[in-house]
């Protein structure tokens, strides 16, 4: 009865240890040095060409800072990288312009980006015919 009484004792001790352990953690984590919460950041910019790695820079009252970004080398370079819309599917060729359009809704704008609601993107029509069937290579043959 007593092993049992210190056992429990024992235990009750290492899990108030651990759980005090755990909200350091996680203050020292939301801490970073400033109590400024009204950050306006800038566009991501990359280091080198116009995609890949760079920083944005952020300033609050009297202070700034930079933060690591990224560009994807496939974003749409007119609405911006920090600008994620929401696309519908390519309508149908015109026959006088030659191009298929679509619109995209804003769904979300990242650091306070200044992003249009509603956008429009074209795309030449396509020459050629898919084909739905395609046959598979080097499987099969003799």
């Amino acid at each position: 009865m007593l092993v049992r009484g210190l056992l429990l004792l024992l235990a009750l001790i290492l899990l108030a240890a651990t759980a005090e352990a755990g909200k350091n953690k996680k203050e020292k984590v939301k801490k970073d040095g400033s109590d400024c919460e009204d950050w306006r950041w800038g566009p991501c910019v990359p280091n080198s060409k116009d995609c890949g790695l760079g920083y944005r820079e952020g300033t609050c009252k009297d202070e700034s800072k930079k933060l690591k970004c990224k560009i994807p080398c496939n974003w749409k370079k007119k609405f911006g990288a920090d600008c994620k819309y929401k696309f519908e599917s390519w309508g149908g060729c015109s026959a006088q312009t030659g191009v298929k359009t679509r619109s995209g809704v804003l769904k979300k704008a990242l650091y306070n980006a200044q992003c249009e609601e509603i956008v429009y993107v074209t795309k030449p029509c396509s020459s050629k015919i898919k084909s739905k069937s395609k046959a598979k290579k080097g499987k099969g043959k003799d």
